[in-house]
């Protein structure tokens, strides 16, 4: 059998040979992990296709089953592994009609895997391709030692387009250790898989035409966010949504195109997306971006604090969305409920928040990422909803969500289910904070809320936040009090070296507040530099010392000696960089002014 490579397990790695499969799954389901030109692959059930059907050869079948050709009827009634059969999803189709496959032969018994590659075309037409026909097995070199084998059939007629069929030698020094890797390391997610929910083909055709045309956004971004960051995360949550309703207008036999309301939206690129795709729609949140004039007038943007009450209903909306929506995530299921019997919810968990603050932890064995997306279930659950969770496809440590599409009690049944709502809401509000009125909640006979004469007592207690951001770090501290401060923490280090040529040893061992102020001013300061608690003054010599210069980017050549230096103008000795080596301004003449382009805002409508 012709062996292309092999790999060796370490010596501690002792779950073999039942870790084996499960990495061996990992690369079945989930190949994308690997191959970055994929964006998936559904598995299915082998219903009929047998290796005979390929025509195989018997040096191919003694290849595949290391005993020649078994019986037709033996293949078909006991046949010697499990099978079935992948289907390959490229990020960027590059087939046509064609859709790339693997017939997977798992021979449990003598451990070894075969990926029997076929393509079929739209009219179901099979062609097998065995020159690609490649094998992975766990071997035993002794009573301890195992290793990965990975063997082809024909190495020499190989084929690859470097998609589907990747290179031999990828196989050998990307995928094997990989396998190894997991097996050796393989634990179980705390989450489901990602996009299992939606048709992955689907997913990743809409992923890149939304892709291409919302691009140009990452060039006009206004905002001081990340802008490859959170132009590529809202296309991909719109890709998500627009699939999911896609599926669902199917399922239910719908045509119009479900309607949505945004809690929290932010910036609004979600709600632009959505709305030029065909969706009505509009998104509500405390404080106005200033993309938000970018978007044109189609785009339905309101700047205003949401407060959970009959104010804040929507009767008339197909789904409400809470993409990263902070304080109002677990109230967006309970609001939903309460809007119509029809109405259905899409979260994306972020921030820890309670309904009437942060979000206290119950449960040290999970963790708390983990425990607040069971609480928001638990919230979905107690407001009426079946509850699906799913992993989205985004640049973020923050991926899962939580789908609320059907009702788990029957339409007649509203005001029981009212009742269990309020009182699982009134159960979350802590002992020592609003009282809220008790008789009022799930009173009203028709599972209706308008008639009470608190509008808004189910929200009661609730802390929407702040129009205005708090600015919570030393960011719009005036400049010379700045200044002031870092003269005056110097002075005193200075004073407290002795023998020190640059006075660098001395140090302030300070409360946390004091360093934590120091941590703040280090953003924008060279002289001072914290660590472990305590202040120091930078030593410019040694560039390893500084915890900022191993952060520090390429520095612009338009800011280079546009400030003063520190050590210059304070220090007892001066700088001890060198003029032109220190990128501040040694004295008056060394100063110059700032070229550095200005970040320039694009009001241009975008389409």
């Amino acid at each position: 059998m012709p062996k292309l490579s092999d790999i060796k397990f370490p010596a501690g790695c002792s779950v073999l040979p039942e870790l084996f499969w499960s990495s061996v799954d990992v690369w079945v389901n989930k190949p994308h992990v690997v191959n970055k030109r994929l964006c998936g692959a559904t598995v299915a059930e082998n219903e009929g296709l047998l290796p005979g059907d390929a025509q195989l050869s018997a040096e191919e079948w003694t290849f595949i089953t290391g005993e020649g050709s078994p019986p037709l009827a033996l293949l078909r009634n006991q046949p010697p592994w499990n099978s079935s059969v992948r289907t390959l999803v490229p990020k960027v189709n590059c087939y046509g009609t064609n859709s790339h496959k693997d017939l997977i032969l798992k021979d449990l018994g003598r451990q070894r895997v075969t990926f029997l590659p076929f393509e079929e075309d739209s009219e179901g037409k099979v062609t097998f391709k065995t020159s690609n026909i490649y094998q992975i097995q766990l071997c035993r070199k002794g009573s301890e030692e195992w290793a990965l084998e990975l063997h082809v059939f024909t190495p020499d007629s190989w084929f690859s387009d470097g998609v589907a069929y990747a290179k031999l030698p990828w196989l050998s020094s990307n995928l094997l250790p990989k396998l190894m890797r997991w097996a050796c390391e393989y634990t179980s997610s705390e989450f489901r898989s990602t996009l299992s929910l939606l048709p992955v083909d689907k997913y990743s055709l809409t992923y890149q035409q939304l892709k291409e045309k919302y691009k140009a956004m990452v060039k006009v971004w206004p905002e001081v966010t990340d802008p490859e960051k959170f132009v590529y995360e809202d296309v991909a949550i719109a890709t998500y949504l627009l699939v999911l309703w896609a599926e669902e207008r199917v399922e239910n036999n719908l045509t119009a195109r479900q309607s949505f309301v945004d809690l929290g939206c932010g910036n609004g690129l979600l709600v632009h997306i959505l709305t030029n795709e065909g969706h009505p729609g509009k998104g509500l949140d405390v404080r106005r971006r200033r993309i938000w004039d970018m978007y044109g007038p189609q785009t339905l943007l309101e700047e205003k604090a949401i407060t959970p009450s009959e104010s804040f209903l929507f009767p008339d909306t197909d789904w409400l969305i809470g993409n990263h929506s902070d304080e109002l995530t677990p109230w967006i299921p309970v609001i939903a409920a309460r809007s119509s019997p029809s109405c259905r919810y899409f979260v994306l968990p972020c921030c820890f928040f309670d309904f009437y603050g942060k979000y206290q932890r119950r449960q040290c064995k999970k963790s708390q990422y983990r425990e607040y997306i069971d609480f928001i279930t638990e919230v979905s659950q107690a407001s009426g909803f079946n509850t699906d969770e799913d992993c989205l496809r985004i640049p973020s440590t923050k991926r899962v969500c939580l789908v609320g599409k059907s009702r788990n009690y029957r339409l007649f049944e509203e005001t029981e289910a009212e009742r269990r709502r309020a009182r699982y809401v009134l159960s979350r509000q802590p002992a020592p904070g609003v009282a809220v009125q008790r008789s009022d909640l799930g009173n009203d006979e028709d599972g209706r809320h308008g008639n009470s004469d608190i509008d808004s007592a189910w929200g009661a207690g609730f802390q929407p936040r702040d129009k205005v951001e708090t600015v919570r770090n030393c960011a719009t501290l005036p400049r010379d009090l700045v200044d002031s401060v870092v003269l005056q923490v110097a002075k005193r280090l200075l004073g407290m070296t002795e023998g020190d040529d640059r006075g660098a040893r001395g140090e302030i061992n300070e409360t946390s507040n004091f360093c934590f102020v120091c941590d703040e001013l280090m953003e924008d300061i060279i002289s001072l530099s914290v660590e472990g608690g305590r202040v120091y003054i930078r030593d410019w010599r040694d560039r390893q010392s500084s915890k900022a210069q191993d952060k520090r980017k390429f520095i612009d050549p338009g800011a280079l000696k546009t400030r003063r230096c520190w050590f210059h103008s304070h220090h007892p000795q001066g700088c001890p960089l060198q003029v032109k080596h220190c990128t501040f301004a040694h004295g008056e003449n060394d100063l110059r002014p700032s070229t550095r382009p200005l970040k320039k805002l694009k009001s241009a409508s975008l389409e």
